[in-house]
């Protein structure tokens, strides 16, 4: 009999590539079980399969998946991707490895079952309502007054987010938003209207084992109001363990996750700092996307990735580090591109330009000459992404600062134009 060990990983994408590679490090063979018989729309690129021993897909026969990845006798089932997190939940419990349990996995996916989980526990959570129609959305927002957020229940990446200031604003953002494919490729069968949170928007990434939580790293999000939408991101920067914010993020973000039943694995909180104090946006529980835990590995040395391994297969080592802060070697900055036009791409001719900043680390673009720009609303319509990493952070700021500078129509060279 093979003396392998396994793990398996559900709905590992290309967002979560990097999970694999660090497993065989420890000595891991990963077993990949995709949750739906389709690839959610977010998804849909080019995937690598070739890291995994096996490639599972749960066709809605659950007692023969759980026979399927039985035979590998995994020491652990994580969670791979937002679209992964209850199925990941219920093999866990099922095969009775560590995990969360299912009780809370709807708390852990549900906007609006998340913030009434939270506010259950005694834990400061948004005002909302669960929008059941137009009528009812309207005299809530009339009531409340001021601006609101309507988004779907279960999607991800800032999709269908609307910010909105008065009722009529309210009802044609759900509207919209009912019924809509959403990047998961499931169409929206809930909506939620919330207040409004003024303050600067933060990540606090947590891994934790048996209840205890570790910060692997904490970002600031940087914000611009453009094509209609009032807080589109356009960057993030990753801050110190310690500070004035990050000591009023950290012990609210452990409370929130001791209240959606957070014993295991990772975790990735977006929290408003309020002049009252920190509220939650929204609290996953998997991995952080959009690469950030690479980034984070750049800056410190290790980060969710190989935290995530310490939880679940080296608990000697999580035990003895997790209440250690982490430091950074560098200041790493993301610049998010916004597009304004629905156009053809021909190129991006200021891009020597960026590439040629003291702390200009790597681009990656998302629309690439010969795709079609869109205006950008949400990460998924971001045209281009440029990192910058510095030992001193104020270089890579003022890097940041350049290429909001250049961001204009002169950006873009666009198909047609001479």
């Amino acid at each position: 009999m093979s003396t392998q060990k396994h793990v398996v990983i559900v709905d590992a994408y290309s967002p979560t590539r990097r999970l694999a590679p660090v497993l065989h490090e420890a000595g891991y063979a990963v077993v990949r079980v995709q949750s739906t018989p389709g690839v959610p729309l977010v998804y849909q690129s080019s995937f690598d399969l070739s890291p995994y021993a096996a490639n599972i897909v749960h066709d809605g026969d659950l007692e023969a998946t759980i026979a399927a990845v039985a035979a590998f006798e995994p020491e652990a089932v994580i969670a791979g991707g937002e679209v992964g997190v209850e199925f990941a939940d219920l093999l866990a419990e099922r095969m009775g490895l560590a995990g969360n349990g299912t009780a809370l996995s709807a708390a852990r996916r549900d906007k609006y079952v998340q913030m009434e989980t939270v506010r259950a526990a005694g834990v400061r959570a948004t005002r909302q309502l669960l929008v059941t129609d137009a009528a009812q959305l309207a005299d809530w927002h009339r009531d409340f007054g001021g601006r609101v957020v309507v988004k779907p229940l279960r999607s991800a990446a800032g999709d269908g987010v609307a910010f909105c200031s008065t009722p009529e604003e309210s009802v044609a953002a759900y509207e919209a938003i009912l019924g809509a494919e959403n990047v998961f490729s499931a169409r929206n069968d809930g909506v939620v209207a919330q207040e409004y949170l003024a303050g600067g928007e933060y990540i606090v990434d947590i891994v934790s084992r048996e209840g205890r939580h570790h910060v692997t790293d904490v970002w600031k999000y940087e914000k611009i109001s453009a094509n209609g939408i009032l807080d589109l991101t356009t960057g993030l920067r990753i801050l110190p363990r310690r500070g004035d914010a990050q000591d009023a993020l950290v012990p609210y973000a452990f409370e929130v996750l001791d209240a959606l039943g957070v014993q295991y694995g990772a975790s990735h909180l977006e929290i408003k700092l309020t002049p009252e104090g920190p509220c939650l946006v929204e609290a996953a529980a998997r991995m952080a996307g959009l690469d950030i835990p690479f980034y984070s590995r750049e800056c410190i040395g290790e980060a969710h990735l190989e935290w995530i391994v310490d939880a679940y297969v080296r608990p000697d080592r999580f035990d003895a580090r997790w209440k250690d802060d982490y430091r950074l070697n560098r200041h790493w900055v993301s610049a998010m591109a916004v597009s304004t036009v629905d156009a053809e791409l021909a190129g991006y001719p200021l891009l020597p330009v960026i590439e040629g900043l003291e702390s200009f680390q790597d681009v990656r673009p998302v629309v690439s000459p010969g795709g079609r720009l869109r205006p950008t609303i949400d990460d998924m319509t971001c045209p281009l992404i440029v990192n910058f990493a510095h030992e001193v952070e104020e270089i890579a700021i003022r890097d940041f600062g350049t290429v909001r500078h250049l961001d204009g129509p002169a950006f873009y060279e666009l198909a047609g134009e001479s």
